[in-house]
């Protein structure tokens, strides 16, 4: 598929999702740093586990310095809900140290003043921090381009045939960035994820009423017959 092609079908399934979900409201996210460990909570486990275990993280520990200080068993167990606490609660502590060493206080509000894969780069230098929670971080709580490519994103547009069979997440965050104008990331990110919870699901898609079955490479491969 030509960058144009492609272009011109992203923009496609944009507008019919516009049509069928609505254009998702610009809301006010967390501060970048609750947003990071926000995001590293949510690796590997659903949206209601991921909000307890933040929720718990913050009701042990009065603010991100204390956590930063705590000793791990304690983090550790007050993420345990998101499962993975034995990786998430280091990688939390580590990045907050990091940003505290290098920055003299825990704050990301620096990145606002940098180019956005100078800023990604930054990011994912934490070990343990991917390029879809550094583009989270940037693109929700900065306003910055980026665009996050979660499983449901990464399914859908491999299906829809916008990104390669073979295509990693990571490279798609890239295919992604350059195919969509940047004005759409916001809106496009949140209405994929959508499709992909309702309609575009893993194992069998509900291919019958989608709205995108039209220009889906997928349907047209193995649906259509």
């Amino acid at each position: 598929m030509s960058e144009m092609s492609r272009r011109e079908q992203a923009l496609k399934v944009h507008r019919r999702l516009i049509e069928a979900y609505g254009e998702p409201d610009w809301r006010p996210h967390m501060d970048p740093i609750s947003e990071l460990v926000s995001t590293i909570l949510s690796q590997n486990t659903n949206d209601t586990n991921r909000d307890r275990a933040f929720k718990q993280l913050l009701g042990r520990f009065p603010d991100w310095d204390s956590v930063r200080d705590a000793d791990i068993e304690e983090i550790k167990n007050a993420i345990r809900v998101s499962g993975l606490a034995n990786t998430k609660g280091p990688t939390i502590q580590r990045a907050l140290r990091r940003i505290t060493e290098e920055r003299g206080q825990l704050s990301l509000d620096f990145l606002r003043d940098m180019d956005v894969e100078d800023a990604k780069k930054w990011l994912t230098e934490i070990k343990g921090v991917g390029v879809k929670t550094a583009s989270i971080v940037l693109l929700f709580s900065l306003g910055k381009p980026a665009f996050p490519v979660d499983t449901h994103v990464h399914r859908v547009t491999q299906r829809l045939g916008l990104i390669g069979p073979r295509a990693s997440r990571e490279k798609a965050h890239r295919i992604l960035e350059e195919t969509l104008p940047e004005d759409t990331y916001y809106a496009f990110h949140l209405n994929v994820i959508r499709h992909g919870r309702e309609v575009c699901v893993a194992g069998t898609p509900r291919c019958e009423g989608c709205v995108l079955s039209d220009i889906c490479a997928y349907y047209a491969r193995e649906r259509a017959g």
